[in-house]
């Protein structure tokens, strides 16, 4: 019995001294693993954090060019086309929007370059593809712009109905595109966006105001001098006898009826 037992302890030592041994080993493993993973974490929080920088100056670029300087240049050059041809105020006017055209060009290719250096760019999101195509139209409209025909030439006509319609297109996708990128900057860091957001939405509907009411402000002045020159005309008659009034105000009140129809008509 006692020599059977002797190699049953041999045994079961060996057995024990092994599992004490593979236990320091897991052990071990474990403890590099977690170490590794938190210097890994904050390597990509550093990443991260440097990441968030760059996608706010790429937002910043992108929001002066497309959200602001092109938007601000088709205002200016709409309220260019009420001034006389060739006076110095539509020469200002004209130059104004070229320059802040070709710095939103010039601002919208720095972000474009920006985005396909330091970020993925595998172009499976609204965001990149509407980026892609955005920037694309932004380089056709400003060559576009550069081949303006002259004044009084038939080919005049047909570039200055491209030119409107792709630079609106180029405006309000510009505009839906930084709607977007602030949905993606949430989305990569964390961060709200409801402030930017609510604040880009005031200044969207400003200018589109003010683009609608340019058309109609100077017809809005023009029926507030028809209504108070008709007033003037009814309580003038209310002192004059009606005997006088038919006589002497009948080409008065034609000579008023001709130029009504020539402030509707100018």
């Amino acid at each position: 019995m006692p020599i059977l037992c002797k190699p049953v302890y041999i045994v079961v030592t060996s057995f024990y001294v092994y599992v004490l041994q593979f236990s320091d080993c897991l052990a071990y493993e474990e403890e590099h693993h977690s170490s590794s993973h938190k210097s890994t974490n904050n390597k990509v929080y550093k990443v991260n954090q440097q990441k968030t920088s760059d996608i706010a100056v790429h937002g910043l670029l992108l929001w002066a060019s497309t959200g602001f300087l092109m938007p601000l240049g088709i205002l200016i050059i709409k309220g260019s086309i009420k001034a006389e041809p060739g006076s110095r105020r539509s020469k200002v006017l004209f130059y104004l929007h070229v320059g802040f055209q070709m710095l939103s060009v010039l601002l919208a290719t720095v972000g474009a370059a920006m985005s396909l250096k330091k970020f993925e760019n595998s172009f499976d999101n609204s965001h990149q593809k509407l980026g892609l195509a955005l920037y694309g139209a932004i380089l056709v409209q400003g060559l576009i712009g550069f081949f303006r025909p002259h004044r009084g030439k038939k080919e005049r006509s047909y570039w200055y109905l491209l030119h409107w319609i792709l630079g609106t297109i180029v405006s309000l996708v510009g505009i839906i595109n930084i709607y977007t990128g602030l949905k993606a900057y949430h989305k990569r860091t964390l961060k709200s966006t409801a402030l930017w957001t609510i604040l880009f939405t005031v200044e969207v509907s400003f200018i589109g105001l003010v683009y609608l009411f340019q058309d109609k402000l100077e017809y809005m002045k023009k029926q507030g001098v028809i209504i108070g020159s008709e007033s003037s005309i009814v309580s003038s008659n209310q002192d004059i006898p009606q005997s006088q009034t038919q006589k002497e105000l009948l080409p008065v009140a034609c000579g008023r009826k001709r130029n009504a129809l020539e402030n509707l008509f100018d």
